[in-house]
């Protein structure tokens, strides 16, 4: 008999409900083939939430989620809600529910696939064989700190991290690099800022646990550079939340399309899983949205969420099947395209290839 596991949806808003239904279907697929059994349950968040309950986080949601194995969520906001106060728009109720799940560990792989080296704007000699991983501490530093104010001649926040906050980010990238090359590098600004003093000394602690991972520590700026130089020669990025903000997201073009990407957000309980792209309002509902970075934030769920590795294993392998076969949505169409195809035929196909 298989396990059964109970998964939240939020679909949330724009093009998130067309790609959470192909990651759904896929999920459905492989599940079979690895006896699984998946149960989900919807959630409200963002926009959506808004417009039923009027608040972007209903308690009913932070209820659901702490009741789940794991949680797939698409994409919210859009330009419906952006006049709002700040408190009651779409990205509040997802900082919040970061927040309420404890998800303090932000997963961002950046990997290439060889079938699209040359839809990244640098050089496919740059770009060819990236595989690395941002892990982003999520809940703490500079968004969170306080005090922090805005009056009329200045303004201020703070950047503050405890020595727990420090403590458990850095065990989790550790124990990334273990099942990966084994390699860390830690990104910080210590010639200028305690904070990052302090964030340094604490990973230099725990890196003397994982005698196997090699440690080494650079200034953000020198990273973001070497990112976009070398970008082959990181295995693991473990940076704090501000600098991991950016950090990740020029490491997501190193692809050449954001509708490529998954990340997963991870704590001492329930997961969050999804997409590093927006909600994009614009082409919602024209079924031309790229499901791929979902379905990818779906085995991700599988792989750090529930511990089903070799569903995850088909899901990434079905992927980069279709990839390789010259199957292509519109944002990706100019590379190697074969056959273009809509956000359901490609969800179709990877299904498909996911359930052999």
């Amino acid at each position: 008999m298989g396990k059964s596991y109970k998964i939240g949806i939020i679909k949330g808003d724009g093009i998130g409900p067309e790609i959470i239904d192909e990651a759904i279907k896929v999920l459905d697929a492989v599940s079979v083939g690895q006896n699984c059994n998946l149960k989900y349950t919807e959630m409200l968040l963002g926009g959506a939430a808004i417009d039923e309950t009027g608040v972007p986080l209903p308690d009913e949601t932070i209820q659901g989620v702490n009741k789940c194995d794991a949680v797939l969520f698409g994409a919210i906001g859009g330009p419906k809600w952006d006049k709002l106060e700040r408190h009651l728009r779409p990205e509040s109720g997802l900082l919040g529910l970061r927040k309420a799940m404890g998800t303090y560990a932000n997963l961002r792989p950046a990997s290439v696939y060889d079938e699209l080296v040359n839809a990244s704007s640098l050089k496919p000699r740059v770009v060819e064989g990236v595989d690395l991983m941002v892990v982003r501490e999520l809940t703490g530093g500079i968004y969170f700190g306080q005090p922090r104010e805005l009056l009329h001649d200045k303004a201020y926040n703070t950047m503050i991290y405890t020595r727990e906050e420090v403590v458990r980010i850095a065990r989790v990238a550790f124990d990334i690099a273990m099942k990966r090359q084994k390699r860390i590098c830690s990104v910080d600004k210590a010639n200028v800022l305690e904070v990052s003093q302090f964030w340094r000394e604490i990973v230099e602690e725990i890196g003397k646990e994982y005698p196997e991972v090699e440690l080494t520590h650079m200034y953000v700026d020198n990273a973001a550079m070497q990112l976009i130089r070398d970008p082959r020669q990181f295995d693991v990025m473990l940076t704090s939340n501000l600098f991991g903000d950016i950090l990740s997201d020029a490491a997501s073009m190193l692809s050449g399309s954001i509708g490529l990407l998954p990340s997963a957000s991870m704590g001492d309980g329930v997961g969050l899983f999804e997409p590093i792209h927006g909600s994009a309002p614009d082409i919602a509902g024209q079924g031309i949205a790229n499901p791929i970075a979902t379905i990818a934030s779906a085995s991700m769920m599988l792989r750090y969420g529930l511990g089903e590795l070799k569903a995850a294993d088909k899901i990434d392998a079905a992927i980069k099947r279709v990839l390789k076969e010259g199957y292509r949505t519109g944002d990706i169409s100019d590379y190697g395209a074969k056959e273009i195809v809509t956000c359901t035929e490609m969800g179709d196909i990877i299904a498909e290839y996911a359930a052999k």
